[in-house]
């Protein structure tokens, strides 16, 4: 018999009814208290901050925890059950995809457990109703922490073959736009200095294309490279450090030192740029062959780490979701091949309208997701219908056919502080659905921030 059917056993034989019973109210009378000590007791600590949000907390967190603490101790509730399981599995899965340290969790429990000691200080039965509480508990922990370890070994395998096969272009390519866009920042600085003296905060390394294209392409590209985490330094000081010495008032005999010092970090960063492209080879192939796209095995990886970024850096982070009106009609009507010249140039058409640092995804059949990072809901909004129009002027063309146009529906959905990616990506769904439901070629925002 498995381990686990043994323990269940073990449960159902033990647990007294009468017990069972006073446990359940108990639960059911203490679970709003339960339920803010438990969320009371992780908000103050930071590193569970990075995954909890009072109003995410207060929205959705709350009552979900508060069901599953009743749902346990439920009369008849039966530990063995295959819905009670996958529940508890379903669980765990979550908490490996947003990536909870499972010792988050453990810890969670332990404050469950210790407000249900002191409540029940004083009964005489203390003794034997923790112990039935533990139980349930555990039993429950062992089943998340079970399917947590898949899940986050999957997550794992995922991360690390996307990054070995690279972000969405050859990597010669990648690096020579990268060094453009390097060497195309260095140039606009240089004639700000000496236009005006001065360097304002929009004028940032790290907020230029390169730098966007640093923060959120670089770790999985050249993840574990000593170089990385050089090249950032680097960044941030020429920010801090060396931009603030060029000011308005400035004499221009006083420019001479600070720019010898700036022309060595951004040659600093050329040079830490090249030794990490020196070092990757044949890592191109992580993409649709067909679109160019990313490949949407990769999604959850990139928007689960861009989720994170925006949490622990309190950046907007916005997510689009576009599908080709009546697509099936053009299949239907000109087959196959057409269909697919249609997707390709849709999809040139959707990496046309974004920047280097944002993520274009073959989501499905006809559909595109894309990763705006750094960007807020109505900035994704002109994005996504600035698409929309460039799509609905672009003439289609396939072998035998006259130019035609199509035309595209877009969800637009922002992060909100919520941890689980999958809840993004379903605002955004069902932004699409309404745009789909009000007449196709039109974008819709994610009601929540609309």
């Amino acid at each position: 018999m498995p381990l686990s059917s043994l323990v269940v056993a073990d449960l159902v034989g033990a647990a007294d009814l009468a017990l069972s019973n006073r446990l359940r109210q108990l639960i059911q009378n203490r679970a709003d208290a339960l339920v803010a000590a438990f969320y009371e007791t992780l908000l103050a600590h930071e590193e569970a901050r990075t995954f909890l949000h009072h109003s995410v907390v207060q929205e959705r967190l709350s009552p979900s925890l508060r069901n599953w603490l009743v749902d346990l101790f439920a009369p008849g509730a039966d530990l063995a059950e295959a819905a009670f399981i996958a529940r508890q599995m379903k669980i765990g899965e979550v908490h490996a995809r947003i990536k909870i340290p499972m010792h988050l969790v453990m810890a969670g429990a332990a404050v469950l457990k210790t407000r249900l000691a002191d409540d029940l200080a004083d009964d005489p039965a203390a003794f034997d109703l923790l112990r039935l509480a533990d139980q349930r508990i555990d039993h429950a922990l062992r089943l998340m922490s079970q399917s947590y370890e898949k899940g986050a070994s999957n997550r794992a395998r995922l991360d690390e073959a996307y990054r070995l096969f690279s972000l969405d272009q050859d990597i010669h390519f990648e690096r020579e736009s990268q060094r453009a866009g390097l060497m195309e920042w260095s140039q606009k600085t240089l004639f700000r200095i000496l236009g005006s003296g001065g360097v304002d905060g929009a004028g940032a390394l790290g907020a230029s294309p390169f730098g966007l294209w640093i923060r959120h392409r670089a770790d999985f590209l050249f993840d574990g490279s000593p170089h990385l985490a050089r090249l950032n330094a680097t960044m941030e000081r020429i920010d801090s450090e060396l931009l603030p010495r060029f000011t308005p008032d400035a004499a221009p005999a006083d420019l001479a030192a600070p720019l010898k010092a700036l022309e060595a970090a951004v040659e600093e960063v050329a040079f830490l740029l090249n030794e990490m492209f020196q070092g990757l080879a044949g890592m191109e192939g992580g993409r649709d062959p067909l679109t160019r796209a990313l490949n949407r095995r990769f999604l959850s990886s990139i928007l689960s780490r861009e989720i994170g970024f925006a949490n622990a850096n309190h950046t907007p982070l916005s997510v689009l979701l576009l599908d080709v009106d009546h697509f099936k009609r053009i299949n239907d009507t000109h087959g196959h091949p057409v269909g697919d010249e249609v997707l390709r140039q849709v999809a040139e058409a959707v990496t046309e309208n974004v920047r280097p640092s944002d993520f274009v995804f073959r989501y499905g059949g006809e559909e595109f997701l894309v990763v705006l990072v750094e960007t807020s809901l109505h900035q994704a909004a002109t994005i996504a219908e600035r698409m929309r129009l460039a799509l609905a002027a672009k003439a289609i063309t396939a072998a035998g056919l006259a130019p035609f146009n199509v035309s595209v529906s877009v969800g637009v959905a922002e992060h909100y502080g919520h941890p689980d990616e999958n809840y993004l990506i379903k605002s955004a769904d069902d932004a699409l659905y309404r745009a789909k439901q009000n007449g196709r070629n039109r974008v819709e925002l994610d009601r929540r921030g609309a």
